[in-house]
C-alpha cells in the first residue's frame, strides 16, 4: 500500500478513534474508553509493521502434472 494511503487511512483511524474516545468519556465508560483508543492504536501500528501481502502469478492453480 502507497505510504500517502498509510498516512491518510492513520489519519481517518486517529480521528474516529478520538471521537470514539470523547464519547465513551461522555457516557461514563471509563474502562471502554481505554480499549477504544488501544484499538485505535493497535490498527495503526499493526498497518505500518505487518506488509502488505504480495503474490507471485506462476501459472496459478493446480499443475500439469499433478492433474494426471
Amino acid at each position: 500500500m502507497p505510504v500517502k494511503i498509510k498516512l491518510a487511512l492513520s489519519f481517518v483511524v486517529v480521528l474516529v478513534a478520538a471521537i470514539a474516545v470523547y464519547f465513551q468519556h461522555a457516557a461514563g465508560h471509563d474502562r471502554m474508553q481505554y480499549v477504544v483508543a488501544f484499538l485505535g492504536f493497535f490498527m495503526i501500528f499493526a498497518m505500518w509493521l505487518f506488509p502488505e501481502v504480495k503474490r507471485n502469478e506462476t501459472g496459478g492453480g493446480v499443475s500439469r502434472d499433478a492433474s494426471r
